[in-house]
């Protein structure tokens, strides 16, 4: 079945153009924690927060400064991850691959079938 991801910006509830919204579902597989990181051509910012640092959230190249205060602000007690400085450029999905793996190895010892 068919879904389609809507990405809105958090402050503005802007949509990003389709090279940017292709960047931000391509990040989307990506297991990082507490990271920023860039969707360009428009510019978008993605928090990547999972765990103490609270969920993935979004903001548009106008709002990127009112998302890092917000998260300085929240999170910023609790380790340097939202204090980080950019650029944030994005080199491709981490521990993605792994993360399958593993988990395909822990399915395996159980006796799970189709893994």
């Amino acid at each position: 079945m068919p879904i389609a991801c809507i990405f809105r910006c958090e402050y503005c509830d802007a949509r990003p153009d389709a090279e940017t919204q292709t960047a931000l579902e391509r990040q989307l597989l990506d297991l990082r924690h507490g990271e920023y990181v860039d969707a360009d051509p428009g510019h978008w910012l993605t928090w990547h927060g999972r765990g103490m640092y609270g969920r993935t959230r979004y903001s548009c190249g106008d709002h990127r400064g009112e998302l890092k205060a917000e998260l300085r602000e929240q999170y910023g007690t609790l380790g340097w991850h939202p204090w980080a400085m950019g650029p944030h450029p994005w080199a491709g999905r981490r521990g993605t691959d792994r993360a399958r793996k593993l988990a395909r190895q822990v399915l395996n010892s159980f006796g799970v079938p189709g893994s």
